[in-house]
């Protein structure tokens, strides 16, 4: 019963998810892929707790339907933080998590509450911020000297101050920069990344920000990258399929078939080409099959 209490809660939370990836609210129906004109046949539902940037990106709205497509099973996304995500995963909430902080997870593995992860894509992180660059972060050579230049010179840093793998990674960036951030210039947002990339813009301050989700943001916004492309801005992700032995009413069989799908040729692919049209460049680089 609490699982199924937890499970109703989670899909009147995500009801503006499922307009956003096309899934019914309904959790019986069965998603009807864009441009499908047969309704596959429903083999039963999947909860997916993920990251804002697989929404925001629009990965999501490409992904989860040739999933459906292929396979009958029903994904309901919950788009949360990596940190509520894995925090849905040892409450056995969700089926099936797509995150990125591998230390997080690692730990979620090592504490018995995944039965799988592999490996899925990486992007990277981008320091953004004004043009004028006020603290000079152009001339870093790594993310952690930029940052130490933007405390010291007291410019506006916006965070997204939500335990998400961004705000995870850039509280690793300020301990390795040897800053406690505080004070008037640090702003946390406690939002997800495209809403603290908007706030940023309107302070015209910096932030730290997926790849893709910058680039689907950056013709609404006047801010620019100041900093990219160092060894300590990459963004891996996985996949991680909850501990049946666990929580024995998670949907194990569903979860690994998305697990298996996600790291296939196919669903690859689809990551590989993702946002080329759009963009000129694909918003995330698949790892699975290396």
């Amino acid at each position: 019963m609490k699982k199924f209490t937890s499970v109703l809660v989670i899909i009147a939370l995500s009801l503006t998810v499922f307009a956003v990836v096309g899934c019914s609210a309904n959790q019986k129906a069965a998603v009807k892929p864009s441009g499908s004109t047969e309704k596959p046949v429903n083999k039963g539902t999947v909860i997916l707790a993920t990251t804002t940037s697989t929404r925001d990106t629009g990965l999501l709205d490409i992904l989860l339907p040739a999933f459906t497509k292929k396979t009958g099973i029903t994904v309901i996304p919950v788009a949360v933080g990596t940190g509520e995500a894995l925090k849905m995963g040892e409450r056995g909430d969700v089926d099936v998590l797509l995150v990125h902080s591998r230390k997080s997870e690692d730990e979620f593995m090592a504490k018995g509450f995944g039965k799988v992860r592999k490996d899925v894509m990486h992007n990277d992180f981008v320091l953004i911020g004004p043009k004028n660059d006020p603290a000079r972060t152009k001339e870093a050579t790594s993310a952690a000297q930029a940052f130490g230049m933007i405390a010291s010179k007291g410019a506006v840093f916006v965070s997204r101050g939500d335990d998400s793998g961004t705000h995870k990674k850039e509280l690793k960036i300020w301990e390795k920069a040897e800053v406690k951030p505080a004070g008037a210039w640090y702003i946390s947002t406690g939002q997800g990344m495209a809403a603290t990339i908007r706030i940023a813009d309107e302070k015209q301050g910096y932030t730290l920000a997926d790849r893709g989700t910058y680039l689907v943001q950056k013709k609404n916004i006047d801010l620019a990258i100041v900093l990219e492309k160092k060894t300590d801005l990459l963004n891996p992700y996985g996949v991680i399929a909850v501990n049946p032995d666990k929580f024995p009413k998670v949907n194990y069989k569903g979860s690994m078939e998305f697990v298996d799908f996600i790291i296939s040729t196919e669903g690859q692919e689809i990551i590989r080409d993702f946002g080329k049209d759009k963009y000129g460049e694909p918003l995330f680089m698949p790892d699975a099959k290396k």
